[in-house]
């Protein structure tokens, strides 16, 4: 049946090629925008997660400023480390050379002077950004650590930052000091003002016969900018009266704990400012009984002291805490200013200190090596996953061009057909009007 009102040839022609028409603009919109999923309405699933990736690597160009600016950081007071290290070495050969009595002591003093003051310089310029991970003397907790932002770790709870801790090596030559209210035998560990528990708040006085006596210590509790100090005592007759060091005058034994510090730390400084003290004594009364071989010997955060074969009573040793009031904490090359060589005991005590000042620059210096290493191994990590994930955001919604040119080609002639098919369904109404002639 024909009909002059209902043309079903015309408007199936013209659904065809409003079809084409779509497809058409389409295929136009990928070649012109060169993606096939160019917003959420192409495809929803797609375009969020594509969304999603691209600010994860919007974050990650963020996170590869905040590596190199951590990198640089490092290097420099690597660097630092490493040129600190080298003065040590060099002021470790004055002092060897001072230990040879036909020379100029005085000569040699300024000189090893002169390069103390040129580790100060260097110390005090390591700074990048006005960041200087060579000085650690604050007191406030966390202070001793630098985190450079490394990683964002997206999982179904969400997003998460990850670091990369600097710890900063303390290069100063600043002295310390041991100040304020002692914390006494008598608090227990949960005193307000006590910062140290367990043994470490005992004192013992050991009695023997021609025997070398020891006795130890735990330090199990430490808090930053509180200062440590050994008090020693001889028993009778036994140490010369300088030797005894008790109460706040234990500041020649002392050790003030920086953020970051463990219990460890803690106790290798108190033994080793604890050694020192003896050395130096030693040196300045020699031929004083009962002082031979008196030292202390670490083992984890255990100290322990061994005692002189004097017969009768031996020595006592107590650890006490310091009220943070007043403290101050010094560098961890502050022994550098202690240096004099124009002396006989200087000489000694200097031939002692300075192997242990270079140990410590060597231990910095490496410390930042071994951040720096993994600085730069996360910076080319990041750089790769960026690239990764751009091109997992370019397989999602990119448009493959290639096929969208023969997709092209394809429905411009369909296109040009539809035209010419609702044109022919148009004209099938006139052919009615043959009928009425």
């Amino acid at each position: 049946m024909s009909s002059i009102l209902t043309n079903n040839g015309a408007m199936v022609a013209l659904q065809t090629l409003k079809s084409i028409n779509r497809n058409l603009a389409e295929t136009q919109s990928q070649i012109s925008t060169g993606k096939s999923v160019a917003n959420a309405k192409d495809n929803a699933a797609v375009w969020a997660i594509s969304k999603v990736m691209e600010s994860d690597v919007q974050g990650f160009k963020g996170i590869s400023d905040s590596l190199n600016l951590g990198e640089s950081t490092v290097a420099v007071a690597r660097q630092a480390s490493e040129t600190v290290a080298d003065l040590l070495t060099q002021m470790k050969g004055k002092i060897v050379a001072a230990q040879e009595e036909n020379v100029d002591r005085a000569k040699i003093q300024t000189d090893i002077a002169a390069l103390r003051d040129q580790i100060t310089s260097v110390t005090n310029a390591a700074q990048f950004n006005g960041l200087n991970l060579l000085s650690n003397t604050e007191k406030e907790a966390g202070s001793g650590l630098v985190n450079v932002l490394s990683s964002l770790d997206r999982s179904s709870t969400g997003v998460t930052a990850s670091n990369i801790a600097v710890n900063k090596q303390d290069l100063g030559t600043g002295a310390s000091a041991v100040s304020g209210t002692a914390i006494t035998t008598a608090e227990t560990a949960t005193a307000t003002n006590s910062r140290m528990t367990g043994t470490a708040l005992a004192a013992t006085t050991l009695t023997g016969a021609a025997t070398a006596p020891t006795t130890s210590i735990t330090i199990s509790s430490v808090e930053a900018g509180f200062g440590y100090s050994a008090a020693l005592t001889g028993g009778a007759g036994a140490f010369a009266t300088g030797w005894n060091v008790t109460g706040t005058a234990a500041d020649g034994i002392r050790y003030v704990a920086r953020d970051g510090d463990t219990t460890a730390d803690v106790a290798q400084g108190l033994a080793d400012s604890f050694n020192k003290y003896a050395e130096a004594f030693e040196a300045a009364n020699p031929g004083v009984a009962g002082l031979d071989g008196v030292r202390a010997t670490v083992s984890g955060t255990t100290i322990t002291f061994t005692g002189s074969t004097e017969t009768g009573d031996n020595f006592g040793i107590q650890v006490s805490g310091y009220g943070a009031a007043g403290n101050t904490i010094g560098g961890g090359l502050e022994d550098v200013s202690g240096i004099d060589v124009t002396t006989d005991a200087g000489v000694t005590s200097a031939l002692s200190s300075i192997e242990s000042l270079i140990q410590t620059s060597i231990d910095s210096a490496a410390a930042f090596g071994s951040v720096q290493g993994r600085i730069e191994t996360q910076a080319t990590f990041i750089q790769s996953l960026s690239d990764s994930l751009k091109s997992g955001i370019g397989t999602l919604v990119d448009a493959d061009m290639e096929e969208a040119s023969a997709r092209l080609q394809a429905l411009q002639v369909q296109q040009q057909l539809g035209v010419q098919a609702l044109s022919i369904a148009n004209q099938a109404p006139q052919s009615l009007l043959s009928l009425f002639r």
